[in-house]
């Protein structure tokens, strides 16, 4: 999307920063139910090339009357597609995990990616992280552990997929920082989804199905809760700070919570809230440390 006329402070409009960023979370949130939902009638590659098949047209149809093919040009196209593969890896993990796992408590696990990053910035970016940052990185580990703790229904090989999407998106938005230097939020957005949808239609012919009309809707609408979401998230730090945002970020994890109840009848236990409880802390205090220094 352009840049409006005039320019804008982030301090000067953070109730529609903040918005935006709940939209955008609340988005990513239907989009993974619907990729939970998706996920019980046909093959996972199935569901995430939908996805990226639909988020590609879309940002097509949106940016390339405007900017051309420009816009996929890239001065790192290398870590570009590095970048798409970890955002694919995410996909495919966190879509197959979620099958076998609670939405709130996948979406939960999968908010290690701050954490992580917070730990991947020692040797990928050469970045300084101070006593505190690296305790709330273990502080949050620990709400993992009490969210899959022995005994429990959660307690199985399963958790392992949302925790390697963490990993996968931790890196992807490491790559994200590296990128967002010497490329627009844009081209970076179009090249991963255009990227992932050859990727991904390589392997769908493998797994194809013939959808029904009803879940073929469902598809699409997957894959524009997914490029809007994203689209409003970017938008979201034109009008407030990265800090201000962060805590309204951890709101995905409530929206999960609620569409798993309305729409898969799923209540969370009370260890699992309150595993779900240090993840949200850890990432924020990690976050607030980070500004702090």
């Amino acid at each position: 999307m352009s840049l409006p006329s005039s320019p804008l402070s982030t301090a000067q409009q953070p109730f529609r920063g903040i918005l935006l960023i709940l939209l955008a979370t609340f988005l990513f949130a239907s989009h993974d139910a619907l990729s939970k939902y998706l996920s019980g009638f046909y093959p996972v590659v199935m569901v995430v090339w939908a996805r990226y098949v639909v988020h590609t047209l879309l940002m097509a149809g949106i940016f390339l009357p405007q900017s051309g093919l420009r816009v996929l040009r890239s001065k790192r196209p290398g870590l570009q597609v590095l970048r798409a593969v970890c955002l694919l890896g995410t996909s495919l993990l966190f879509t197959t995990g979620i099958r076998y796992i609670p939405l709130a408590e996948a979406t939960a696990v999968n908010f290690l990616a701050p954490l992580l990053v917070t730990a991947l910035s020692v040797p990928l970016l050469g970045e300084r992280v101070t006593k505190g940052q690296w305790a709330a990185v273990l502080v949050g580990f620990s709400g993992v552990l009490v969210i899959v703790h022995p005994g429990g229904e959660l307690f199985t090989p399963a958790v392992l997929l949302p925790f390697g999407s963490a990993l996968c998106f931790g890196v992807y938005q490491i790559l994200t920082r590296i990128l967002a230097t010497v490329d627009t939020p844009t081209t970076s957005n179009f090249f991963a989804g255009l990227c992932n949808t050859l990727l991904v239609s390589l392997l769908v012919p493998f797994f194809w199905q013939v959808p029904t009309w009803g879940h073929a809707v469902l598809m699409i609408a997957l894959g524009t809760c997914g490029m809007t979401a994203h689209l409003m998230l970017t938008q979201a730090f034109r009008f407030a700070a990265p800090a201000l945002l962060a805590p309204f970020g951890y709101c995905q994890i409530v929206f999960a919570g609620l569409l798993g109840f309305v729409v898969f009848a799923h209540t969370p236990s009370a260890s699992a809230m309150l595993g779900i409880a240090v993840i949200c802390l850890s990432g924020l205090a990690a976050a607030w440390l980070q500004k702090r220094g």
